[in-house]
């Protein structure tokens, strides 16, 4: 199973964690960025994870930021995607 997995600056520290998580249940991940939780904008990160599901190159994708409403809007933008803000794993189910 293939994840694209993205953030800003505010879910970074979340990211990385997650992403090394599903790398040791045996996920393959593409990590979109950021390399560092220096600012950022959140569109630039959550664009190519967008892509990457769209375009059939990720199974599912992942974007960690402050609050998930601006990022899943970013994502909503690209073709083909649709995205939503999930906080807790009851939404998740």
């Amino acid at each position: 199973m293939r994840v694209s997995i993205g953030s800003d600056h505010a879910g970074f520290g979340q990211k990385q964690a997650l992403a090394a998580y599903l790398e040791s249940k045996g996920f393959e991940v593409t990590d979109c960025g950021p390399d560092s939780d220096d600012r950022v904008d959140y569109p630039d990160y959550a664009a190519p994870v967008a892509r990457d599901v769209a375009e059939g190159a990720a199974d599912f994708g992942v974007l960690v930021c402050g609050t998930g409403i601006g990022m899943a809007m970013a994502a909503d933008k690209v073709p083909g995607v649709r995205a939503a803000n999930i906080i807790t794993p009851e939404f998740a189910a």
